[in-house]
């Protein structure tokens, strides 16, 4: 068990719970799974030593990863760099280790379903990639084992923790243990049209420090023909979208958050002013209340912004990098870096944000692991260790601006992209992540439907009421406190 820091508590899971989702879908995974998972029964534990470990080692290492596909990128680097850099380095200590990477190019659901599955009957993979938000589902289910019991004190030894921050060392985390290395991450922001905020009399380096700012700016924005000031995912078509770009930071702006000190929460005064803000966007005529309903809702909106159609836009950096990105980007913007600013998300008034914040985010991101039955623990944590090392962090990534889990590399490769760099230094800090549980999935789903509500009309206070009876139903009176 680690020490326990402040700033970042971690969750605690009030009931084991089964990982249903996947289990409901066991039989249409198997055809997936079939012949696609290693066998693994030997089992380790917290006394292993690399002394007595074998001298030629065979791993499988798996991600929702393809050439020519799917993050085909990242499984382009894994086989053609990592894997060879990887035999290489235990060559040289005397060990021949061989290496085979199990390619997926499916839905990420498949893909959790598969995993799932083949850690479910002992044959899953040595190595494998997971979403963050997964580790506590995985961790109860007993598919996953804390990395120091599986690979033993090593593990908490590697001087890689030391370049990723408590906050994004969350994305692997569990009741206080380490589950997986963070793989990397992201931060949510509030994009803007520095044209249409000329054009509107407002600053081209505005940075918002409460929800009335917000407010004020849109005001301004919405005297411009043909412009919708905002536009904040809200929308049960938004699916996921709507909760961690959209309600998240909201919530957390007003001081709250879905699941703390082991109970998850009822819809208290933070939740209903959460909900309160897409009433006065949406009611109040500044946002695109029909967009929110369009199955396409968020690819449209990627498209009005980077046409000058959208003033404000709360998003990821995945919009900067991966959206409007003049090179390569699904909607590009060829003056991105002169016509595209960015601000912190504030929270509803100076200091209201959770841990008392002035400014707020949410943040996502995924994780390696290592299979609880390996026969090779030691050789999987060395593999995890190393590719997650400076060295191959930076060739991951290929000389692109992205922001990784470490603070050394990023150092070395954001310098050139102020807007990814904005992140790393100022929203990383602040940040905030979902709570890693089995019941996250269908929290969020009604989530999305509190907040469609109140986008087609409802109160705030008639839809925080339909998402109490809901979160009661789904977990139980026994799993809720508060009412933050």
């Amino acid at each position: 068990m680690r020490p326990k820091r402040s700033g970042h508590p971690r969750p605690r899971h009030p009931r084991p719970r089964p990982l249903r989702t996947f289990i409901a879908v066991a039989a249409a995974a198997a055809t997936l799974a079939a012949g696609c998972s290693s066998s693994k029964s030997s089992p380790s534990g917290a006394d292993v030593n690399s002394a007595n470990q074998p001298k030629n080692p065979t791993l499988v290492i798996t991600a929702n990863d393809i050439s020519g596909g799917k993050n085909g990128a990242e499984a382009d680097w894994i086989q053609k760099s990592l894997i060879p850099d990887f035999i290489k380095a235990e060559a040289a200590k005397g060990i021949t280790a061989t290496v085979t990477f199990r390619a997926n190019g499916v839905d990420d659901n498949a893909y959790k379903s598969k995993l799932a599955l083949d850690l479910q009957s002992g044959t899953g993979d040595d190595v494998f990639a997971l979403d963050g938000i997964w580790v506590g589902e995985f961790a109860d289910a007993g598919y996953l084992k804390p990395l120091a019991d599986v690979a033993g004190t090593q593990v908490d030894d590697w001087d890689g923790w030391k370049q990723i921050t408590n906050a994004v060392q969350a994305l692997g985390e569990y009741q206080g243990k380490r589950y997986g290395v963070p793989n990397g991450t992201d931060g949510r922001v509030i994009f803007f049209n520095k044209k249409l905020f000329a054009q509107a009399g407002l600053p081209t380096d505005w940075q918002p420090k409460s929800w009335q700012d917000i407010y004020d700016a849109a005001d301004k924005l919405k005297a411009l023909s043909g412009v919708t000031p905002i536009q904040w995912d809200g929308g049960v078509p938004m699916g996921e979208a709507t909760t961690i770009q959209g309600f998240l930071p909201l919530l957390a702006g007003a001081g709250g958050s879905l699941y703390a000190d082991g109970k998850w929460q009822k819809p208290g005064k933070s939740f209903t002013d959460a909900l309160g803000f897409y009433q006065k966007v949406y009611g109040g005529g500044y946002g695109d209340a029909v967009l929110q309903q369009d199955a396409k809702g968020r690819d449209k909106s990627f498209s009005e912004f980077a046409a000058g159609k959208i003033g404000m836009y709360a998003e990821s950096d995945y919009m900067w990098r991966a959206v409007v990105n003049p090179q390569g980007g699904t909607a590009p913007m060829a003056d991105r870096d002169a016509g595209v600013g960015y601000a912190l998300i504030p929270a509803q008034t100076p200091g209201s944000g959770i841990r008392k914040q002035d400014f707020v985010s949410y943040s996502g991101g995924s994780d390696w692991s290592v299979n609880p039955k390996t026969k090779y623990p030691q050789a999987a944590w060395d593999f995890l260790a190393f590719m997650n090392s400076n060295a191959e962090t930076v060739s991951r990534i290929g000389g692109a601006a992205k922001i990784t889990a470490r603070t050394d590399v990023n150092t070395q490769v954001l310098a050139a992209d102020p807007m990814l760099k904005f992140v790393n230094d100022k929203v990383l800090p602040i940040t905030s992540f979902r709570p890693s549980l089995a019941a996250y999935n269908d929290v969020s789903a009604l989530v999305q439907k509190a907040v469609a509500d109140v986008v087609g009309g409802k109160s705030p206070d008639e839809a925080a009421a339909t998402y109490e009876k809901g979160l009661e139903a789904l977990v139980g009176a026994a799993s809720i406190a508060g009412g933050s």
